[in-house]
């Protein structure tokens, strides 16, 4: 019997990635991969790309670049490309890097082995296509291996909502919803292999509109309801959602569905109305405030979490004020910044653009007030008792880390738990981005 291939996998990005990643990883599974930590004794690496940050690409190219005494040592060595930077310089990576094999974008990973086994013969592979052929049909069903806690499950891909700043649209293409009993399947498998957590992930995943099992789309909160029944199933949450999808029913369910952990991610990107228009977010500052008023009056102890992007083209100071009063408003427990960085082909690229050391300046005072609201949101939780999933063990002997339900880390001393075991715990102490707390009898 031969022994096992190695693939290496690099995974740069989103939650999505890290799905697509497994997936891709378990396809090439039944080509005789078997996954390993480093390059060095890999038979095939697969770079696995996201787009939405600055100088993606070059990066990519940069990592590409380490491998090349890699392949000059190993000429068998098979390097691919996937995801989104694969979907959009497909062709200028084949030219530009002549070590790599293959490429492969993000809705066509399924035809990974029919790639891999050109690759073999010498080929030249790319694939960026949008097949018609759902992916998600075509790949084999997740193996029975037992598994970690908590478990990314894709629901939704594609945004169609045109962002100026985003190149989604163009890299994951128009908004897909896999059908309910595909999702279903996939879930109990991975609840079978010892997943208590399910986060449903999707480009816009509130925009859910999957086909139901007799018919007829159903939404995200109808999708929810059914993932509780699940038995085995603890915990449910999704992301990443738009403010103009959050429906009466998903805000009802996140005051009456006890399996929907109480946290949100509702990415905003900027307080300013005139942004907000540049941007195309297609909603304003107060109807933003006003989905907020209402998901709180549905789950008063919700931790909601944003996105946000200073330094957008023409933005100025009252612009940026209007970010920061905001976030006053709002409270996060945790958000996301970063500084605009213009992506070629999306409309914001081709605007005037802000002072490079103003945006910096702007985006050290919006972190500053964000760290501040999440410090003061973890020292409010010192004394309450929360729900913590176990998910593995900390640096010091019987000591273990888990996940709250607001999802912040926390800590347990002489833990007596294992992971995968749900417990409850009282806060004792806020750290710098974790709590620790101590189990409840």
């Amino acid at each position: 019997m031969s022994a096992p291939k190695k693939l290496y996998i690099k995974t740069y990005g989103c939650q999505m990635n890290v799905y697509d990643s497994e997936r891709m990883a378990e396809t090439l599974g039944g080509q005789g991969y078997v996954e390993t930590k480093s390059p060095d004794d890999a038979d095939m690496i697969l770079l696995n790309t996201c787009h939405i940050r600055e100088k993606a690409a070059e990066k990519v190219y940069s990592e590409l670049g380490r491998f090349k005494g890699l392949k000059a040592d190993k000429p068998d060595l098979k390097i691919g490309v996937a995801g989104c930077v694969a979907q959009a310089e497909g062709e200028e990576i084949m030219r530009r890097q002549p070590l790599v094999d293959l490429v492969v974008g993000p809705q066509s990973y399924h035809r990974l082995p029919e790639m891999e086994a050109k690759a073999g013969q010498g080929e030249k592979v790319l694939d960026t296509d949008f097949p018609e052929e759902d992916k998600f049909e075509k790949l084999k069903r997740r193996p029975k291996a037992k598994r970690g806690p908590t478990a990314f499950l894709t629901v939704q891909e594609g945004c169609d909502k045109f962002c100026a700043f985003c190149v989604v649209p163009y890299t994951r293409g128009a908004e897909v919803s896999r059908p309910v009993d595909r999702i279903l399947t996939e879930a109990r498998d991975l609840v079978e292999r010892g997943v208590r957590e399910i986060t449903l992930l999707g480009q816009n995943v509130n925009a859910y509109h999957g086909g139901g099992p007799s018919g007829g789309d159903w939404s995200l909160a109808q999708l929810i309801w059914e993932l509780d029944k699940v038995d085995g199933l603890e915990r449910i949450r999704f992301t990443t959602s738009h403010p103009n999808d959050m429906q009466d029913d998903l805000i009802e369910a996140h005051g009456s569905c006890k399996k929907l952990m109480p946290y949100l991610h509702l990415p905003v990107q900027a307080g300013s109305d005139r942004i907000l228009k540049r941007m195309n977010r297609s909603h304003t500052a107060e109807s933003y405030l006003r989905v907020i008023e209402r998901i709180r009056a549905a789950r008063p102890d919700i931790l909601i979490s944003g996105d946000f992007i200073v330094g957008f083209p023409e933005e100025t100071e009252e612009d940026f004020q209007a970010t920061l009063d905001l976030i006053e408003e709002v409270k996060y427990g945790t958000a996301y910044s970063f500084k605009y960085s213009t992506r070629p082909g999306t409309p914001a690229a081709e605007r005037p653009q802000v002072d490079v050391a103003e945006a910096d300046d702007r985006l050290q005072r919006l972190q500053a007030l964000l760290t501040q609201q999440q410090k003061e949101i973890q020292d409010s939780m010192v004394g309450r008792e929360v729900g913590v999933l176990f998910e593995r063990a900390g640096r010091k002997p019987g000591q273990m880390v888990g996940k709250s339900d607001y999802l912040h880390s926390v800590h347990v001393e002489d833990c007596g738990r294992e992971i995968g075991d749900l417990a409850r715990v009282r806060i004792v102490e806020s750290r710098t981005n974790s709590l620790a707390g101590e189990l409840i009898d």
